[in-house]
């Protein structure tokens, strides 16, 4: 009789041992699928809401840049700019890094005086990243030393604005103008 107790007992253990080892693996397994999930990013900030708020960031940027520009201020303008932003002015090459950014528009302001007045018209952003588009108008009225009359244009831009260091930076300044290149009228268009 004790042998049979004693194989019965056995047998609870063996089972028990089981049952704790399954209840073990069971709780492991469970344990890393929720930390899998957990370790997953947070959610962008994103959306017609998110893209708004950025807007009035952007605007209000905008209207310093346009007086510093008015101010002959480059290097407030130029703290608007990441260190390695990029401008495409028509007709030109790009300006590539702040540090060349600074030195191009201390030459122009050198021979007149610049006045933007940029037009916000949409913002798209998700995270640390957003996308304006707006429209612009350019007047710019020379001085003794310039070799350029005065002038006025207007046109369309794209900016990349990147979130850097907590503050909105212009990445990518890419404007378009509205009017065409002298002599390129229908007359001088290429023959197809």
């Amino acid at each position: 009789m004790a042998a049979s107790n004693n194989g019965h007992f056995f047998k609870d253990q063996k089972f028990m041992k089981n049952l704790i080892s399954s209840l073990l693996i069971a709780l492991l397994f469970s344990l890393s699928i929720s930390s899998c999930q957990d370790s997953k990013s947070p959610e962008l900030p994103s959306g017609a809401e998110y893209s708004e708020q950025i807007k009035k960031i952007i605007e209000e940027k905008n209207a310093k840049i346009e007086t510093w520009y008015a101010a002959g201020l480059i290097d407030s303008v130029a703290s608007y700019f990441a260190e390695d932003c990029i401008q495409l002015p028509p007709n030109q090459p790009p300006i590539i890094g702040n540090e060349n950014f600074k030195e191009m528009w201390n030459q122009n302001i050198e021979i007149g005086q610049w006045d933007f007045d940029l037009s916000t018209e949409k913002v798209k952003a998700s995270g640390d990243l957003a996308t304006e588009y707006g429209t612009y108008t350019l007047s710019f009225t020379p001085n003794e030393n310039s070799p350029i009359p005065a002038m006025t244009d207007h046109g369309s831009y794209v900016v990349l604005w990147e979130k850097i260091d907590q503050e909105w930076k212009v990445l990518w300044d890419a404007p378009v103008s509205d009017l065409p290149l002298p002599g390129s009228g229908p007359e001088t268009s290429p023959q197809e």
